[in-house]
């Protein structure tokens, strides 16, 4: 492991010397906390923008920070191109024929070509392919292509799901949800809907605030039959039919309709419904970087994808605890139009609640653009990191300016000084301003990882995710199930033995009817303590278990536990519904006691409550958190842990390196005093390291261009015209002593780090079980019955569960 990485500091690239353009030695590490505050990267085409946006997310995977990425223009797929053997025949399927054509060479020579490039350019900048290895392992990663089964698909209207209580408990964040929901519907039947104006978008939502106040959500369907029989009769103080008349609230459901009918359309219903927790972790808990492909999408469709997307991250906040350390990262690879200064799209309100309050949850925000005149610097305002590369005119030069004295303040910059570090920016390179740190750097970005192929086609997609897309779990199959002979009516029951109904969740078609099928139903509460553990939990089970035969009793080990409150089972049936044959054993009174007794027994010895414990982090999990979440959990809570560890540090180098400052600031003194001729000469005293590690702990807040020899150059220029005393001597002194002791500094720090723990792996540390069991007190069976679960008989008398 690099030692960087155990700093949470992200790799970008070396510094470049603004005087003299030349790159040096000096790594530029960006500290991963920092990002909270959000980043900017603005350049234009050919700059090297997409390629340090990509830098950056390979540097949160390495780092198990789960990413989405928007992608408007189809590059950031070529992050799932990375091949650690850098063999020829891993670049070869991917590489442009038209490239190779040009540089007079076959395929499989351009890709053995291409394959030395980048292995050379990766050891140009200290990257081995142990590296790329690494990034791998570390974070999943996937393409989705809303729209399209190219990629991954998402269902975005297959449900319009109600929000999360924490979200609805927000009385403003809810009202940004349902205007910007809301207004990306319309967006996609190419309304263009003022909320207060618009009775179109009054009308939708309203509909959708009363499904989701009762805690509901609505498909399209769901929507086309709201809108014309909405459930309400009055929006505000006007009567319905007076506000929007029955006839063109026709018309309205009839446009979505036809876009519900539209070829090609049903796309937008398949998949994996739109949810932010699968998207930024795997099944396992892995992290995941989602790259969200858009390209193939109009401006409509793709104004509709990102504000649901940021949607669903907004109320997916929330229900997150607050934390200083890095959480999450969303990428946007081209901001223009969603972000403007002056129109108001429904992606620009969620935008700006991200910015103001996402860093308080610990997830930053990277906007990309190459349209500087076109972004709203005011809602920018909030981002602490300014990625600027070559700009293609003045204009977009005094706009950067503005924009970034905007941020940074008005001292920091000025038009001139701006523009004079912007003037002749090559390719790949960057002024890199941090409002952490003490100054803006300039800087060259490293070797990608990732082979940049260019744009990805739909076809290369496919290939990419055909993999995932096999192993995506297939939906159940039920089997089928032969009805039993029926009766009208229930069978007559001794005293002693109670009967309940389940609740019907769906109800028969043309040519089908309901049954009741009989079934041992039981409803207990069981509390689980372990003082040492300050667990002290209580469960309600209701479970359902199908008799073995006429005769053999039940095994609770069959049973299912079922999603029902106990208290709301029915006492009486539906009129309708018929009664499969019930077993006689299942009407003997004398049965259900020994039934509870085996019951409390089970429930006592096979239902424990199994907690997960971490060795490593001396963490248990909660109860009713899945082992997937628990290793989330944990993954952040490293992440955190490794950050108060290299605070720590800074505060103790901090400390270290302030009393070396004073005593080159007091020699900067003698030299001013004693050297009339340097008189005026303003020597920096801040440091510059040897080592990029312990300039990334104090990450350039210290750290400047200039450096301690500035110092000792003062006191030649004052030797050289004559006027060097024995103050100046010893000043020259105090700068050897300093610099010896700088050292010192720098091999103490690099032991310091060495002592550090490698990276937290949440994925690869093997958790321990904890198993907490009931004790007999505390296990109460509330009650035992005959309870009868309703199925669905279709016209061949096969059932199904209602």
């Amino acid at each position: 492991m690099d030692s960087y990485e155990k700093l949470g500091a992200f790799y970008l690239g070396r510094r470049v010397d603004p005087a003299s353009m030349a790159p040096s030695n000096e790594l530029i590490l960006y500290d991963s906390k920092d990002l909270t505050t959000h980043a900017c990267i603005i350049g234009m085409t050919g700059s090297g923008k997409t390629g340090l946006g990509i830098g950056l997310i390979e540097e949160a995977a390495i780092d198990r920070i789960p990413v989405i990425a928007i992608d408007p223009k189809g590059d950031l797929g070529n992050l799932l191109l990375t091949f650690p053997r850098l063999a020829a025949a891993d670049f070869e399927p991917w590489v442009d024929p038209q490239a190779a054509l040009e540089a007079g060479a076959d395929r499989s020579a351009f890709a053995s070509a291409t394959a030395d490039l980048w292995r050379n350019g990766l050891a140009q900048w200290g990257q081995a392919p142990s590296r790329i290895e690494k990034l791998r392992s570390a974070c999943d990663m996937a393409i989705y292509t809303p729209g399209s089964t190219a990629g991954l698909p998402l269902s975005l209207l297959g449900q319009f799901a109600a929000p999360s209580a924490e979200l609805l408990a927000d009385a403003d964040a809810y009202r940004e949800r349902l205007q910007s929901t809301t207004t990306g519907i319309l967006t996609l039947l190419d309304m263009t809907a003022d909320p207060l104006t618009s009775r179109e978008h009054i009308l939708i939502a309203n509909v959708l605030d009363q499904s989701w106040r009762n805690g509901a959500g609505l498909d399209l369907a769901g929507l086309i039959a709201a809108i014309q029989a909405p459930g309400f009769a009055r929006i505000g103080v006007m009567d319905l039919d007076t506000f929007y008349p029955p006839s063109e609230r026709f018309e309205l459901a009839m446009r979505i309709n036809n876009l519900l009918a539209a070829p090609g359309f049903d796309a937008w219903m398949q998949g994996a419904p739109l949810d932010m927790d699968g998207l930024l972790y795997t099944p396992s808990g892995q992290p995941r970087v989602s790259i969200m492909s858009i390209a193939h999408l109009g401006d409509a469709e793709r104004m509709f994808f990102v504000t649901m997307l940021l949607n669903e991250l907004i109320s997916w906040m929330r229900g997150q605890p607050g934390s200083g350390s890095l959480r999450a990262v969303l990428y946007m690879d081209e901001i223009f139009g969603y972000l403007p200064p002056v129109a108001n799209p429904p992606s620009k309100k969620p935008f700006l609640t991200l910015l103001k309050q996402a860093r308080a949850y610990g997830i930053g925000l990277v906007l990309a653009t190459q349209n500087p005149v076109d972004l709203d610097y005011k809602a920018l305002s909030n981002t602490g990191t300014w990625f600027i590369g070559r700009l293609q005119t003045e204009r977009d030069k005094a706009r950067v300016s503005e924009g970034l004295r905007t941020a940074a303040g008005s001292e920091a910059f000025s038009g001139a000084s701006l523009g004079d570090m912007l003037t002749g920016l090559g390719k790949r390179r960057f002024l890199l301003h941090n409002v952490h740190e003490k100054e803006p750097v300039l800087f060259e970005t490293r070797w990608v990882m990732s082979y940049l192929a260019g744009p990805l086609t739909r076809d290369q997609i496919r290939r990419l995710m055909a993999p995932m897309r096999s192993n995506l779990p297939a939906e159940p199959v039920k089997p089928d199930v032969s009805a039993p002979d029926t009766s009208a009516a229930a069978p007559i029951l001794p005293p002693g033995v109670e009967q309940f109904y389940l609740p019907v969740n769906g109800r028969p078609g043309a040519g089908e009817r309901l049954v009741y099928v009989p079934r041992v139903t039981a409803a207990a509460r069981v509390l689980y303590t372990n003082a040492r553990l300050n667990i002290n939990e209580q469960r309600s089970l209701l479970l359902s278990v199908e008799p073995l035969g006429s005769t053999d009793g039940i095994d609770w080990n069959d049973a299912e536990e079922l999603d029902i409150d106990p208290d709301v089972i029915d006492r009486t049936p539906l009129p309708e519904a018929r009664f499969g044959e019930c077993p006689a054993m299942l009407v003997r009174a004398k049965a259900y006691p020994a039934w509870q007794k085996d019951l409390r027994r089970w429930l006592r010895t096979e239902r424990p409550l199994t907690l997960f414990k971490s060795g490593r982090l001396k963490e248990t999990s909660q109860p009713g958190e899945s082992e997937r979440d628990f290793r989330i959990r944990l993954q952040q809570r490293g992440n955190e842990l490794r950050d108060q560890r290299v605070a720590k540090l800074r505060v103790r180098y901090e400390a270290k390196v302030a009393r070396l400052e004073d005593r080159l600031r007091r020699a900067e003194q003698v030299v001013e005093r004693e050297a009339e001729q340097v008189r005026g000469y303003k020597v920096d005293t801040a440091i510059s390291f040897g080592t990029a590690l312990l300039g990334a702990l104090l990450g350039r807040k210290r750290v400047s261009a200039t450096s301690a020899s500035r110092v000792g150059t003062a006191v030649r220029k004052a030797g050289r015209l004559g006027k060097q005393s024995g103050d100046v001597r010893r000043a020259e002194e105090t700068v050897e002593t300093v610099r010896a002791q700088l050292l010192e500094l720098e091999q103490r720090f690099d032991v310091d780090v060495d002592a550090l723990d490698d990276a937290y792996d949440a994925q690869a540390e093997e958790l321990k079980d904890v198993t907490v069991r009931a004790s007999a007190t505390n296990i109460h069976v509330q009650f035992i019955g005959l309870g009868w679960a309703p199925h669905i008989e279709d016209a061949d008398r096969r059932l199904r569960p209602a």
